[in-house]
Order: structure tokens, then sequence, then C-alpha cells
């Protein structure tokens, strides 16, 4: 798999977006669900403040600067040799995915930001779904490529991506005249490909997930949400950490 480069991506609104987020310190990748993510910066097994922090600021910069991920890898390096930390998964597998996972994220929220300021919607009212350049291309991914829906339509709500891990999948705004111009006389009508169970083995709990999406990605990352952990369901040594990072990001 080609390594990704985002140097021309960095802007205002991804930044933002990034670091409005709380370090919450977690076991497991569920242990906080779907938006909760567009609150909270987590690597699944990192419980330690300090190492959650220095791998924040490893990701923080490559999205601010726009750094590699070779050049990511080096900081992943020096920070699990200085916390002595013990992760799941092969080292090149788990850097790109605390990588590519959070600067694609960050990347949605902040173009969802731009597509949706009231504005850009009078002149580009509609969002056009793409399917990303995936080597083993996901079908119903594949299947949603070209869909034109209104901006403020709830299929956005599930289905703004990423969709997945890995997905690569992007949207872009578009006016009436290139919507005439792509041979549409109006938007689509939001498709229904139904749902499926998913049930995380960490709890026991089962969620319904709509088909073509990974468990844990049916919402959107853009949209903005007030959710903040309750620090009196941790203890006290993790609660008052937790306050302290809510503090400093009020």
């Amino acid at each position: 798999m080609p390594e990704v480069k985002y140097q021309d991506l960095p802007f205002e609104e991804e930044i933002a977006f990034f670091r409005q987020k709380l370090n919450l310190p977690t076991a497991t990748w569920t242990d906080i669900w779907q938006f909760m993510h567009t609150r909270a910066f987590v690597v699944a097994g990192a419980i330690k403040a300090d190492l959650l922090q220095d791998l924040r600021s490893a990701v923080e910069q490559a999205i601010a600067e726009g750094t590699t991920l070779a050049t990511f890898r080096d900081a992943f390096d020096e920070t699990v040799a200085k916390h002595g930390w013990t992760y799941k998964g092969g080292r090149n597998w788990r850097s790109r995915l605390i990588f590519e996972t959070n600067i694609r994220t960050a990347y949605a929220a902040g173009r969802w930001q731009q597509m949706t300021d009231p504005d850009l919607l009078k002149l580009r009212p509609y969002l056009l779904y793409r399917h990303g350049d995936s080597r083993y291309p996901r079908p119903q991914h594949l299947a949603w490529d070209g869909l034109v829906l209104p901006a403020d339509d709830p299929w956005w709500k599930t289905h703004y991506p990423p969709n997945g891990w890995g997905c690569k999948c992007r949207v872009f705004s578009l006016s009436k005249r290139e919507l005439k111009a792509m041979g549409k006389s109006g938007p689509d009508r939001a498709p229904d490909n139904g749902s499926y169970q998913w049930a995380d083995k960490n709890t026991g709990q089962t969620h319904t997930v709509p088909t073509g999406i990974d468990p844990g990605w049916a919402y959107n990352v853009g949209e903005k949400t007030d959710w903040t952990p309750d620090v009196s369901k941790y203890p006290k040594r993790l609660g008052d950490y937790l306050s302290r990072e809510l503090e400093d990001l009020s």
C-alpha cells in the first residue's frame, strides 16, 4: 500500500477540530462509541496520560505540518521506547492505523465545516459521494460513488465518510449547474441498504449498523457535539486528570 501524503491538506478547520479534543485514556477501541470520537483523542490501550499526550503530539504535528507517515513512525517508536508501551498488533500496522485514522477524520471534519458554511450552501447546496482509490474496494462504498444528495439530507448523519477503518472515500460540494452537468435533473434519493447486527465482545452489547459501514463508524465526524465524559465514572486519579483536561479545553 502506497504511503499516504498529506503535506498539501492541513487547513484551519482541520487543525481546530483536532485541537478541541480531550485526551481520554481507553483500554479498547469500543470504550467510546461513534460520535464520542469527535470530542476525544484515544488510542486503544494507551492508558497512561503521558503516553497518550506524546502520541497526540505526534499526530497533531502530522496534521498541522503535513508530516508523513515515516516521520510519524519515528515519533511513534520514540514514544513506545520512552514509555515501554506494549501494544497490540505489529508496529507498521498500528502506527499506520493511528496516523491515518486521526488524519482522515480530522480532514473530513474540517471539510464538513467548510462545505456546510451557510454562505457556501447558498451556492453549492449538494454533496457528491466519491469512492476512494482503494486497492480492494468495498462493494457498497463503490456503489455509492456518484451519489448526490442535499447537504442537509439525514443520510449524511450516518454515511459521511470515512465509513470504516482505512476508508478513503470523500465528499465534494456541488452547485446546481454542476449537478446538471452530471446529467442529473435533481439530487438522488438516499439509498436504503439495510443494516446488520454487530456484537461487541468486550461488553456483550449488540449494535445495529448500516450495511456498508464498519462498526463504530455510523456517524458524521463533522457534526459538532457537546459530549464530554462523565468523570465520576472513572477512578479518582483518572477522574482528576480528566477534570484538568476539561478545564484546559474550556
